[in-house]
């Protein structure tokens, strides 16, 4: 197949893919009052949602006023193998024994931006791993914040938004994740997962370190989450 019915068929499929969101922005009808507002285009500012502490309570909020939204999903679980080993998974599986049988569950933990300084973290778990996820991707519309980029290392000080403005530091059971500043080219030095939500949110460029019992890789992912959320409780002039 040719490069030029490749890129055909790749429009085609992006397309249909925004023709259906639209679709279904069309058939959603608004339950709460902001939900009415951005609906009526009152409201078209996703800053001026979250700046002004307005609780987001439909996932659809986020889907209308963030056309270019990505998501990536945690490895949070592990996969069986031999001898008790295995592979790093994103489901996360748990097990209720009763006198059916044991019931087996699945969660799952998703990641949503727009690498632009908006990210959101979610968690989700059902007894498949499909509705597990679509959970997790609407708690993570729902829980989207804004952080505030830029450039706090004094290696660089090109005062453009690549890095994060000044260290910030998060907890989250016994771990503790700092993030710091960091120059040009340096890249995302910090744990694999972690480093997703920053993409997500924006960041290219940081420097970081944890203690704590850092294998607990959900206490990991909330604790970079809420050094980010620092980030976002700090605004600008």
């Amino acid at each position: 197949m040719e490069e030029t019915e490749i890129k055909i068929i790749e429009e085609v499929e992006e397309v249909g893919i925004k023709t259906k969101k639209e679709k279904d922005l069309d058939s959603w009808i608004p339950k709460t009052d902001l939900g009415r507002k951005i609906k009526n285009n009152e409201v078209i500012d996703i800053g001026f949602v979250l700046e002004n502490g307005l609780r987001i309570l439909e996932p659809e909020i986020v889907d209308a006023l963030v056309p270019n939204l990505e998501q990536a999903l945690i490895e949070v679980g592990q996969s069986k193998g031999k001898f008790g080993g295995g592979k790093r998974s994103i489901w996360r599986q748990t097990q209720k024994k009763t006198k059916e049988g044991n019931k087996p569950k699945f969660a799952s933990v998703v990641v949503v931006g727009n690498k632009n300084e908006f990210v959101g973290i979610g968690k989700g778990k059902a007894k498949e791993t499909v509705p597990a996820r679509e959970k997790a991707i609407r708690a993570a519309k729902l829980n989207m914040i804004k952080i505030r980029s830029g450039c706090g290392s004094w290696e660089c000080n090109c005062k453009e938004g690549h890095s994060i403005p000044f260290k910030v530091t998060g907890k989250s059971g016994s771990i503790i994740v700092s993030l710091m500043p960091a120059p040009k080219g340096t890249g995302l030095k910090i744990e694999k997962e972690c480093g997703k939500m920053l993409e997500l949110a924006g960041i290219k460029d940081v420097y970081s370190k944890s203690f704590g019992h850092t294998k607990t890789k959900l206490n990991m992912i909330y604790a970079c989450f809420n050094a980010l959320r620092k980030l976002a409780e700090i605004k600008g002039r």
